[in-house]
């Protein structure tokens, strides 16, 4: 009898902007089973229950193990294996989200090395995982349940982390900034407002976004308000004005601007374009 199986749940709607689940399983694999070349639009991390596989990125390939962990990231191409003899068995969650990219980076993973060889806390990581699946439904509760979890399965690898201090330091004043952002984008905040809120001047803020996140608090600021935004405009009958007025635009007209400059199209055609995509 064949021992193998695989099982899945992909989300079909991501309803929430900071961090949302895009899809959650487990599987033990056929020998040599293989997923790739290819990329993913998704960040993507696997927990090695048991056997042995392979994880190649660029010129490098990884020989993991039970117990380890290996990250997949957004549009890069990678190609990852079974062994033939001792073909491996693992649990994955995929995620999307803005804040995802802060939160990895207070892990041991990096795009340099994107494997964890003997994962601290793996077997709570692992059941988290399958937490996260226990939860899975397309309802908003189910969102909300699933991101939780999703939180606590990053908070794992972030306990584990051996990252520096001053980076450490870095991540918890961006974390504070973010969450002001999420609490108060609907109004007309500054970067001095964030500022004021995390205790840190404005050029020390613009370095600790800068080297956790790759942007300043402006443009994340702008990106958070935009997907808001999007999410409006996708699931509500808002006007333009309204939308414009609930994420902390004061002038309709410099919200379209900003919306066509990131999105190469006005809100209205965006608008347009989802209902097609829908129907």
């Amino acid at each position: 009898m064949n021992q193998n199986y695989k099982n899945s749940y992909k989300v079909t709607e991501k309803e929430l902007v900071s961090l949302s689940v895009y899809n959650v399983g487990f599987q033990k694999c056929d020998p040599l089973y293989q997923w790739g070349p290819g990329i993913r639009d998704h960040y993507l991390i696997h927990y090695i229950i048991s056997g042995k596989g392979y994880y190649k990125i660029k010129n490098t390939t990884f020989t993991l193990q039970t117990g380890d962990s290996f990250l997949v990231y957004p549009n890069t191409e990678v190609l990852y294996f079974a062994d033939e003899t001792d073909p491996w068995e693992y649990a994955w969650v995929g995620f999307t989200g803005s804040d995802a990219s802060m939160i990895l980076k207070a892990t041991d993973f990096s795009t340099e090395r994107p494997v964890i060889e003997h994962t601290p806390l793996g077997e709570s990581i692992h059941r988290q995982i399958l937490h996260i699946y226990d939860a899975r439904g397309n309802e908003f509760e189910h969102a909300v349940e699933m991101t939780g979890r999703l939180y606590t399965m990053l908070a794992l690898f972030m306990h584990g982390a051996t990252t520096n201090t001053t980076q450490n330091s870095a991540n918890s004043y961006v974390q504070k900034g973010i969450e002001y952002i999420s609490s108060n984008y609907s109004y007309h905040i500054t970067v001095e407002d964030i500022s004021a809120y995390v205790g840190l001047s404005r050029s020390q803020l613009f370095r600790s976004f800068e080297s956790v996140l790759g942007q300043s608090p402006k443009e994340y600021l702008t990106d958070f308000r935009m997907k808001q935004a999007c999410y409006l405009l996708e699931h509500s009958d808002l006007s333009v004005t309204a939308i414009a007025n609930s994420i902390g635009f004061d002038n309709g007209l410099y919200f379209s601007k900003t919306f066509h400059k990131m999105k190469e199209m006005s809100p209205s055609e965006f608008r347009n374009l989802h209902k097609q995509d829908i129907s």
